[in-house]
């Protein structure tokens, strides 16, 4: 343990972290298992993002958040999977102080940012297919720009306060961290100060993030659901329930892991459940997003096969179809056709 001497007192200048397993025979497996996921992970979301800026057709506001939505996943699993990694390859567990508060900092910008991001496209969804004949005015190129850096704002104040605050913690006694990455409960545990103001500091940002924005995606595909029951083609309402599905899909898990995460501080028998929900918020949730909200759509999996075969590329063609007319208009898959729900118009469109 390494200890910085001030005054009497010796603080803590670097961590330990106990990653996965402690067994030898087990680290080389678990490396190549989060080495391919960590893998996939990139080559799935960048070949996503790949195919919505070079495939005119996907230039349309669900697709412009779900590209910032898979940048934010490759930046969240970056976070976190090499440094595992390396664990693993030198078996070395050790983590700086500041090292440590920089992994923590980073995570929860790109996780508020993903949670900001999840509501917006909820709510994209619901002017879609609740509101089309509105659609192209309230979701405009600025309100998408707009949301987005509104979204990134929010994230970046709640990331600041908690890495500030926990700053202010005295770390002088145990140093080892029973979890593969940097985060606030476990380190609350190793504090030799009073943690109440950063417990309830969380407390707030639980219900700034997570709490309200639960509720206004709930809100949102209620409306959505009841527009799809009035739906009379049962081929319409199929369509329409898979996409919704993928939807909450992503949401459910990214919202019920962080809930089980942060809402049990001070408990440290569950701290060994506490790998396995973060596996879930940071390996496979970003490694499944891909397949759950796009590889399903034949628009995106028509634009990837273009770009496999090379009907596109990447240079003058595409960047002269990108404008600002593409942003601001969704495209024939995207909107709900102007007819009132039930008629046989809407039972053909494209949710």
């Amino acid at each position: 343990m390494q200890l910085r001497a001030s005054g009497n007192v010796s603080f803590v200048t670097t961590f330990v972290l106990l990653s996965l397993t402690d067994s030898p025979a087990l680290q080389p497996i678990l490396f190549v298992i989060f080495l391919l996921a960590y893998v996939a992970t990139i080559g799935g979301n960048f070949s996503i993002l790949a195919a919505i800026l070079t495939e005119p057709k996907l230039h349309t506001p669900m697709y412009f958040f779900l590209g910032n939505l898979s940048l934010l996943d490759v930046g969240c699993i970056t976070v976190t999977v090499p440094a595992m990694l390396r664990q693993f390859l030198f078996n070395d567990r050790s983590i700086s102080y500041r090292a440590c508060l920089s992994q923590l900092f980073f995570f929860h910008l790109l996780a508020g940012a993903d949670c900001f991001l999840l509501t917006v496209m909820a709510y994209d969804r619901y002017l879609a297919i609740c509101h089309p004949l509105t659609y192209s005015t309230r979701m405009s190129w600025e309100i998408q720009k707009a949301s987005v850096g509104m979204s990134c704002a929010c994230a970046l104040m709640n990331a600041l306060a908690h890495t500030v605050a926990l700053s202010m913690l005295k770390f002088c006694g145990p140093n080892v961290i029973n979890h593969f990455y940097c985060d606030l409960p476990q380190l609350f545990q190793l504090s030799c100060s009073s943690t109440q103001l950063n417990e309830k500091l969380l407390f707030i940002a639980a219900a700034f993030m997570a709490v309200t924005p639960l509720v206004l995606i709930t809100v949102s595909y209620a409306h959505v659901v009841a527009a799809v029951l009035r739906i009379h083609s049962a081929e319409g309402r199929k369509k329409a329930f898979s996409t919704c599905g993928s939807h909450l899909t992503v949401v459910g898990i990214f919202y019920g892991t962080g809930v089980f995460n942060y809402m049990r501080l001070g408990s440290v028998e569950a701290s060994d459940k506490d790998k396995g929900i973060g596996i879930f918020n940071t390996v496979i949730s970003p490694m499944l997003n891909p397949l759950i909200y796009s590889l399903r759509n034949p628009d995106v999996k028509g634009a990837l096969w273009r770009m496999i075969i090379g009907e596109h590329s990447l240079g003058l063609r595409d960047s002269n179809m990108v404008t600002v007319n593409h942003l601001e208009q969704p495209s024939a898959s995207e909107i709900v056709l102007s007819r009132p729900l039930g008629r046989k118009g809407v039972d053909q469109a494209e949710i």
